[in-house]
């Protein structure tokens, strides 16, 4: 199976500026999310930016930039535009790897390719985790997925799905998923995606994926292999991410 993996990675961000930048455990965060992609046996890696501090750092690692327009609104733009200029065909698979996931298992980025390969009918693949608490399954900052019984995506929403009608009657189960923001595409997929203007329901919950299901897209999704841990996005995310790695390089008793 080939696939490719392309990192979206831009130093703006309102809570953590320059945090592709940012060092944890003597390394970059864009160094240890490009490494958790290189671990997963992709044929091409690539950090895809529209800044010259970020590119200058992944070419100093030896890992492989393409350049993009600053103006881009997502990170399926930004990874569009690098796909178009490095000749990813149509039937490419191509992964999307935010550029603040260090904690991705190298698994599971390559579960979702595998997800495609086996799936010919489907544009897109993605992959969800079992809430266990009903206090995250209500939380609207926690994406939630509902899923039809052959694994396609029926709609995704900050709200609680399926929500009961009767009270009391939430229990955890397969039906109660939160969904993770990583995705592979066909590289025709990807492209008409990021043609399309933004949709009603994209633009009611903030989530760029109903553009694709309002568009007919067969989105597949099945449940991660590994857990996936939480992207940083606050300082508060930085820290926990420099304590698990701590706690990781301590010697055993």
């Amino acid at each position: 199976m080939k696939f490719s993996v392309y990192i979206p990675a831009r130093f703006a961000a309102t809570r953590l500026p320059g945090k592709p930048l940012l060092i944890v455990a003597g390394k970059t965060l864009i160094r240890h999310v490009w490494e958790r992609a290189n671990a997963s046996g992709a044929e091409r890696v690539v950090v895809a930016t529209d800044d010259a501090r970020i590119a200058d750092e992944v070419r100093g690692f030896g890992g492989q930039v393409a350049m993009t327009d600053i103006s881009h609104q997502s990170g399926s733009d930004r990874i569009a535009e690098a796909a178009r200029a490095l000749g990813e065909d149509d039937d490419a698979i191509i992964v999307n790897l935010q550029g603040d996931e260090p904690t991705m298992p190298a698994s599971v980025i390559r579960q979702v390719a595998r997800m495609l390969d086996e799936d010919p009918q489907a544009d897109m693949a993605t992959v969800c985790e079992r809430f266990t608490l009903e206090s995250d399954w209500r939380d609207p900052n926690q994406v939630k997925v509902l899923r039809d019984d052959a694994g396609r995506a029926m709609y995704f929403s900050r709200a609680p799905l399926p929500f009961p009608r009767d009270p009391g009657l939430w229990a955890a189960g397969p039906q109660h998923c939160r969904h993770i923001g990583l995705y592979a595409y066909r590289g025709a997929a990807l492209q008409r995606l990021v043609q399309w203007p933004a949709h009603a329901l994209e633009l009611t919950e903030r989530l760029e994926q109903l553009r694709a299901l309002a568009h007919g897209m067969a989105i597949k999704v099945e449940e991660a292999t590994e857990a996936c841990g939480v992207g940083i996005d606050t300082p508060e995310d930085l820290a926990r991410f420099e304590a698990e790695l701590a706690a990781e390089r301590m010697p055993s008793a």
